[in-house]
């Protein structure tokens, strides 16, 4: 896909009515002293439909927060968030979580574990079975569906779980440092097989990451949100590099290596802030 198509693309996503929606977002906690912890400030932050969004900041910024409200585990203190303009209330219904933490069963083989969301749908064994051998033969593991999680490497379960993910076919998709476990030769395999099965999906993702490179490879944009305590939106800053991408090969593209130190200067400040804060906390 040359650079005009890819231009066309972004611009199509971008106008459409947003799929998330963030709007004058707080999110304090309680913490056990009584003392109320203000994670998140006046958030606002929009994604369209098929986007491929990243967030990056600061250890304790309040980035697994924010995907923690789009996934309706948490309620905002204040603001709102919507999905395709409907006010959420409660679980989101639309997404899907890929943690960094392993979530197959491991009494299950590939296959159970794959087809188990199907099932919990109310679709027959067989119906499930087929379903998952098609997602499981994408993700790049057929001839593995009698296997048990603890018979795989850590890319192929990695594998597993956005099959399982991905099986039930989620509007959004919420990546948690889903890669950050892995060596990065399995990890460059992985960002480029999510890459392949979101460009024939119209998934949007928010993909939560420390890793600035992994961020701008993956995605349509790349957002910077401030050191906490109350962390705010810093940065909002659009990827226009060429895809179908490898994500090995585009960090040596000139435009690639001018945005990592454009948002670098912008991430380092914030990184530097929040080291300052821990060694007063000490």
């Amino acid at each position: 896909m040359n650079k005009a198509k890819d231009s066309v693309r972004y611009e199509a996503k971008v106008i459409s009515q947003p799929m998330i929606e963030l709007s004058g977002v707080c999110k304090d906690f309680l913490k056990p002293s009584g003392e109320v912890h203000s994670v998140l400030r006046n958030i606002h932050l929009a994604v369209a439909k098929g986007e491929f969004v990243s967030i990056v900041g600061p250890t304790g910024c309040g980035k697994s927060t924010t995907l923690s409200l789009i996934a309706g585990f948490e309620p905002p203190t204040q603001g709102m968030v919507r999905i395709r303009g409907e006010t959420l209330q409660g679980i989101n219904p639309l997404a899907a979580c890929v943690f960094q933490t392993e979530n197959a069963f491991p009494w299950k083989t590939v296959i159970d574990n794959v087809s188990l969301g199907l099932r919990l749908r109310g679709k027959d064994k067989r119906e499930a079975y087929a379903e998952a051998s098609r997602w499981i033969e994408i993700v790049g593991l057929k001839g593995f569906e009698g296997h048990y999680p603890h018979q795989l490497s850590g890319g192929m379960r990695k594998r597993v779980a956005l099959a399982q993910t991905l099986i039930v076919q989620p509007e959004i998709l919420l990546m948690d440092e889903s890669f950050s476990a892995l060596d990065v030769h399995t990890r460059h395999l992985m960002e480029n097989e999510l890459l392949k099965i979101w460009e024939e999906t119209s998934a949007s993702v928010i993909f939560i990451t420390h890793d600035l490179e992994e961020a701008i490879a993956l995605s349509d944009r790349v957002i910077v949100l401030s050191a906490g305590p109350a962390a705010t939106v810093k940065g909002d800053y659009k990827i226009h590099l060429p895809r179908p991408r490898n994500v090995a090969e585009v960090r040596f593209d000139p435009a690639f290596m001018k945005l990592h130190e454009q948002i670098w200067n912008d991430l380092r400040d914030e990184v530097m802030i929040s080291y300052a804060d821990a060694a007063r906390n000490k």
